[in-house]
């Protein structure tokens, strides 16, 4: 073991030096600071696709941050294994003094993060963890009687009254504080290391427009324009902040603040009943008989419905790792109402195929489409997909992009009668409610 001792920073969900709110506090302690990520085998090790975008796009964003940190005569320290594991090593080869992080609040990284506790304690080890990528967090915003707000509108309200300029206000980093553990440029694993190859999907950049976060609240619902920010992957994995993204959207436009305090719902959500994972969030809805149609589910999954806004969507997914929010909640209600298939079929292919997939943003979405979640609106709410083209793609802009073969005998016939399919689903839940 080294004789110098050091402090470790565990990057996770935060993967940038500027404005990183545990970075900047192991930057002020007594000891050297070395950086460390870990690519989790629990999570890698079941992703089917090897040549998985979100994984490239975390290896370049390290590949970055080590580069910047060399300039800084540090390294970043990157290992590929089981965090317990990888956490035994690094005990033994640095005399590790402090452990400084940012908060997980999904239940793996919570049940992960216990687990690195109990190890650093039993060596007198402090593990010092921080708020870093939400504004408001576990138990700070609650109802009058002290529990978690179950429904958005007032959840949104009291977040507001609670806002304060200061909490949006940025950390100081690395570029302040150089006291950075120096050593050697350690090696970077490469993908092929890890059973993993490059994709051909494209990431979108990490910057903020500002002309579009203005127009935001006028056009995000039209598919066929690029009016949305696509920063879904960067506020992932914490190439962004979400203080400087808020900042903006406060000054610039209510309904893209909106849509962040939508992301901090959910994560709120999950935090209080991490039973959403698996269970609907209202209980009785688990009562709902779906149906267990692998076709039906594989005609959804490859764009062949028959239904040109269902199928440009999951088109666009397939293709490009994104699909436009608008079309998220039309394909999410047509699997659960039209095809009557459980909501968690569908989470689980989103989970498999967005670069912006976060847990609790995918799962309130998927929830709300199928009346299961927070949702005030009763079940017999059913997107109907002509309607929705006719008012948001009416030129059928989107759906020509993505539907070469719309128009021609080529592309399918309606798989369901959206009229009978959507009294089918008006039954079966009132059947199941009651």
């Amino acid at each position: 073991m080294p004789d110098q001792a050091v402090t470790v920073f565990w990057f996770r969900r935060d993967l940038r030096l500027d404005d990183n709110a545990g970075l900047f506090h192991a930057l002020k302690g007594d000891f050297p600071v070395l950086p460390l990520f870990i690519f989790d085998r629990h999570i890698l090790d079941d992703l089917e696709e090897k040549a998985d975008a979100r994984v490239m796009f975390l290896h370049d964003t390290l590949t970055a941050l080590h580069e910047r940190l060399k300039d800084k005569g540090s390294s970043l320290l990157v290992k590929y294994g089981k965090p317990e594991e990888i956490w035994q090593e690094v005990l033994h080869d640095y005399s590790v003094r402090e452990v400084y992080t940012n908060h997980d609040y999904e239940p793996y990284a919570k049940g992960r993060d216990q687990a690195i506790n109990k190890l650093l304690i039993k060596q007198d080890i402090p593990f010092r963890t921080y708020k870093d990528q939400v504004i408001f967090e576990k138990d700070e915003i609650l109802t009058g009687g002290g529990d978690f707000y179950k429904v958005f509108t007032p959840y949104k309200r009291a977040w507001l009254n609670k806002l304060e300029d200061g909490m949006l206000e940025s950390y100081t980093s690395g570029l302040s504080f150089e006291n950075w553990y120096q050593t050697k440029p350690l090696p970077i694993l490469s993908l092929e290391d890890m059973g993993f190859k490059r994709s051909d999907i494209e990431i979108p950049p990490n910057r903020i427009n500002e002309n579009l976060i203005e127009d935001y609240g006028e056009k995000r619902d039209y598919p066929a324009k690029d009016a949305t920010s696509r920063l879904g992957i960067h506020l992932r994995h914490g190439t962004l902040s979400i203080r400087k993204l808020a900042w903006e959207a406060r000054e610039l436009n209510e309904t893209f603040l909106n849509e962040l305090i939508w992301r901090e719902f959910y994560m709120q959500v999950l935090y209080h009943s991490p039973q959403v994972v698996d269970s609907a969030f209202k209980p009785k809805y688990d009562n709902i008989p779906w149906r267990d149609s692998e076709e039906d589910f594989q005609r959804w999954c490859k764009g062949k419905t028959g239904y040109p806004i269902v199928d440009a969507g999951m088109r666009q997914l397939n293709q490009t790792g994104y699909m436009h929010n608008r079309v998220r909640m039309i394909v999410a209600s047509f699997l659960t109402k039209h095809l009557l298939i459980d909501w968690r079929w569908g989470e689980a292919y989103f989970a498999k195929k967005l670069l912006d997939y976060e847990l609790a943003n995918n799962n309130g979405g998927w929830q709300w489409a199928a009346g299961t979640g927070t949702d005030a609106q009763p079940y017999f709410r059913v997107f109907n997909p002509y309607s929705q083209t006719d008012k948001f793609d009416k030129n059928e802009e989107y759906i020509k992009k993505w539907l070469p073969e719309y128009g021609t005998d080529d592309y399918p016939e309606p798989m369901v009668d959206h009229k009978e399919a959507r009294q089918r689903a008006i039954d079966t839940y009132k059947e199941a409610l009651n």
